[in-house]
């Protein structure tokens, strides 16, 4: 087999799973459909597939690089040629969080009509002066920034939807000496404290759930894995992916990014009787009191 043979058939491969990801939540879905859903069922979901789809981006990033680097009917982009395969040495922070702004905003748009503005800052401090560039899939920092994007135009469309004012999404960039830090401020609400974690729960999603036939649509919102994924991709490289909210205002998320690519080392699971010992552990009773996760209606409550 021929270089240019293999090079066809591993991209074969990679497009042969590009639906992975819907076709996992769909199974997600129909099975809380069919047995519902536990907190150790839903613990155990999470750390399967946590450890799935992060062995994924990993595959995935080999054979995208593999692909890029030796040609096939894949070649790279004229435009990308100081690309290392799918790794830009000098990869332009900022550029890449516009584009992730314009693909957003063009689907609030469609739905919504109109979309908020964005306000960038950048601040340099280990270069001052100088645009901020790291060593970076820019990919995977596109797919994180547009997933952003997506949930803090969405929020702000409908909490400012009778005003029809919409205040503009805030995003700073700083590179210190260790981090590469992004910071994307909305004003849509926020949501309560006991929600952000469920925010990155593969089993729970604020927006109506849309078809597997329809997923290649980009849906504003839809299977809820947007998150989680996104914070997996921060992690692939030992970042990070981070919600702050204030409730009645609005959510803070920060994307925490390794300045040093000396410092970026893939995060893989291990499979071993570890990892296997985690499905069989009996999660016992917790030992603090623990309040309802919803709050009491006090307005139907009746004393005895």
């Amino acid at each position: 087999m021929s270089l240019f043979s293999f090079t066809d058939t591993v991209i074969r491969i990679r497009n042969r799973h590009n639906d992975v990801i819907p076709t996992m939540a769909q199974g997600v879905i129909e099975y809380k459909e069919s047995f519902g859903a536990d907190p150790v069922t839903s613990q155990n979901v999470q750390y399967f597939l946590d450890r799935f789809f992060m062995s994924r981006i990993s595959i995935r990033m080999l054979l995208n690089q593999h692909s890029l680097l030796f040609g096939g009917k894949d070649k790279g982009s004229p435009s990308h040629r100081k690309h290392i395969g799918s790794i830009n040495p000098n990869c332009n922070v900022v550029e890449v969080i516009q584009d992730g702004y314009e693909s957003a905003r063009r689907l609030c748009d469609l739905y919504y009509i109109n979309s908020p503005e964005l306000e960038l800052e950048e601040l340099n401090a280990k270069s001052p002066g100088q645009p901020i560039q790291v060593v970076y899939v820019p990919s995977h920092l596109y797919h994180m920034v547009f997933e952003l994007f997506k949930n803090a135009m969405r929020a702000t469309m409908e909490y400012h939807a009778d005003k029809g004012v919409y205040p503009p999404i805030q995003v700073h960039v700083t590179l210190g000496t260790e981090d590469l830090t992004v910071k994307m401020s909305d004003r849509g609400g926020g949501v309560p404290l006991r929600k952000i974690d469920r925010l990155f729960n593969y089993m729970y999603s604020t927006a109506p759930r849309p078809r597997v036939e329809t997923s290649r649509a980009a849906p504003l919102a839809g299977f809820g894995y947007g998150l989680p994924i996104s914070r997996l991709y921060a992690q692939y490289f030992q970042g990070d992916l981070k919600l702050y909210s204030l409730e009645g205002y609005g959510t803070d998320a920060v994307i925490f990014i390794k300045a040093l690519s000396t410092e970026s080392i893939e995060r893989l699971p291990v499979y071993n009787k570890a990892a296997w010992k985690h499905y069989k552990t009996i999660h016992e009773a917790d030992d603090w009191c623990v309040p309802s996760r919803e709050p009491k209606d006090m307005t139907t409550f009746r004393s005895a």
